[in-house]
């Protein structure tokens, strides 16, 4: 059984939160893409970072791919990572894209033995620098070296889960995962810091009943937040836009405006922690 930490009191260097759930189609770049956004929105000074190799999050936020603009050069020839940051249309939020060379990251780094510490390694340098509040690694949708590796960089995991019975059974797994990167060593601190629930249709008994069934077992590490199944949400993507920018009024902005707000409550100074 894994211990369920709930904390909230920031560090004082960025916060790395990993974006991650094996099985695709859950939201889990949707959610990357439009909880950073909602935070930018807020004055918060976020990077986002694409570490699939299908770079769907870059596109969605209207980057293009360019070659060698990626953390592969960082990863694989020790580059300076910072040197892949770009600023996105929206104010607060900066970016590193995906390429397809990622993929092959996925070979060179299994091949390297200090795989599973070496994206830690590469991230440091942004860690340090002042400039950004908090990282969301969005990860690709597979159990693969990049995911693996963005666990044991990650202060915290967030993960998305749809409101169907399979989503159940991937979170199940993602969990073992958790406990396995904490009982290797790789990553004895690693938080389960949340669970966000999406395409909820409130009309649906099933996703009632999931929402139930999660909420009975991982309690407040829940968010009361529950993103809707919107069409609006599958559109933005394709304008090359956030929701908050495509449809700030609509549903879908709200709710991830919504989660937002209870992650940067969950994150704020306890009473008494110590000023820097």
């Amino acid at each position: 059984m894994i211990a369920f930490v709930v904390k909230y009191a920031p560090a004082f260097l960025m916060r790395i939160i990993a974006i991650a759930n094996q099985k695709g189609g859950v939201g889990k770049t949707t959610t990357a893409m439009n909880l950073s956004a909602g935070l930018a929105s807020k004055g918060v000074r976020v990077l986002l970072i694409d570490l699939d190799p299908q770079a769907n999050a870059t596109s969605g936020l209207g980057m293009t791919e360019q070659e060698g603009v990626s953390l592969y050069p960082a990863l694989v020839a020790g580059d300076d990572p910072r040197n892949a940051i770009i600023p996105t249309q929206l104010p607060g939020l900066s970016m590193i894209r995906s390429t397809q060379d990622l993929a092959g990251c996925e070979v060179e780094l299994a091949q390297a033995g200090n795989h599973l510490v070496r994206l830690r390694q590469v991230l440091q340098p942004l860690r340090e620098s002042g400039n950004f509040d908090y990282a969301f690694l969005d990860c690709p949708p597979s159990l693969g070296v990049l995911m693996t590796s963005a666990l044991a960089a990650a202060d915290e995991l967030l993960v998305p889960i749809q409101c169907e019975y399979f989503g159940l059974e991937g979170l199940s797994k993602i969990v073992q995962v958790v406990q396995h990167i904490r009982e290797c060593g790789a990553n004895p601190g690693l938080l389960l810091e949340g669970i966000v629930m999406t395409m909820f249709d409130s009309r649906a008994n099933l996703a009632q009943q999931v929402v139930t069934d999660v909420r009975s077992y991982f309690s407040e590490i829940v968010y009361q937040t529950a993103i809707p199944r919107t069409i609006r949400l599958g559109e933005a993507p394709s304008f090359g836009k956030s929701i908050i920018e495509y449809e700030p009024n609509g549903r879908g902005a709200q709710a991830y405006r919504a989660l937002a707000e209870e992650f940067l409550a969950r994150h704020a100074p306890k009473a008494d922690t110590p000023a820097p």
